[in-house]
């Protein structure tokens, strides 16, 4: 049985944008376990973007110090809303792949990022914070796609005060953190 709707239900709807003016993909998503407005999204070649009132209105909070403008993921902090990370470069393999520059840190809900460091992996897949823990932090990283290279890896760094350092490649090629 087919339900019949009378068109005249539509003519009051209008389409509008309820985002940013923006082109292009949108790869990373996150939101604030505590506050249901509060969300990022990461643009393929865009930057970071907030917004307070759930997508009415929408900020870029990447400009000016985030170097790279791909974005491969975003993580929020479970324990501490306002530690978000950044993981630059998309992992998704296209003819047009855009790199990053290693993963970014806010502790301030986006208001001001420092980079941490992996810069040399170009994409990064997924980034997952501790659950409690909000220095602690899980990098999938691809590497730079279609090259040999020998920074691609998934690791786990304390992110805290300053950046982690390499202390060495395990025998399978992975990259360990202290």
């Amino acid at each position: 049985m087919t339900t019949q709707i009378d068109p005249s239900f539509w003519q009051a709807m209008r389409w509008r944008c309820i985002g940013p003016s923006r082109g292009g993909r949108v790869i990373a998503v996150a939101g604030d376990p505590n506050d249901v407005a509060t969300f990022y999204f990461g643009a393929v070649a865009g930057g970071i973007w907030k917004t307070t009132d759930a997508g009415v209105t929408w900020l870029n909070v990447s400009d000016g110090f985030v170097k790279s403008a791909s974005v491969g993921d975003l993580c929020v902090s479970p324990s501490d809303p306002n530690v978000i990370y950044a993981g630059m470069g998309e992992s998704t393999i296209r003819i047009d792949v855009s790199h990053g520059d290693g993963v970014y840190k806010s502790s301030d809900a986006g208001h001001t990022w420092r980079h941490c460091g992996l810069a040399d992996t170009r994409t990064i897949g997924k980034v997952r914070v501790h659950p409690k823990n909000p220095d602690r932090v899980y990098v999938a990283a691809l590497a730079m796609p279609l090259a040999p290279t020998r920074s691609g890896a998934s690791s786990a760094r304390t992110m805290g005060a300053r950046p982690g350092r390499r202390s060495s490649t395990s025998a399978n090629g992975r990259a360990q953190w202290t």
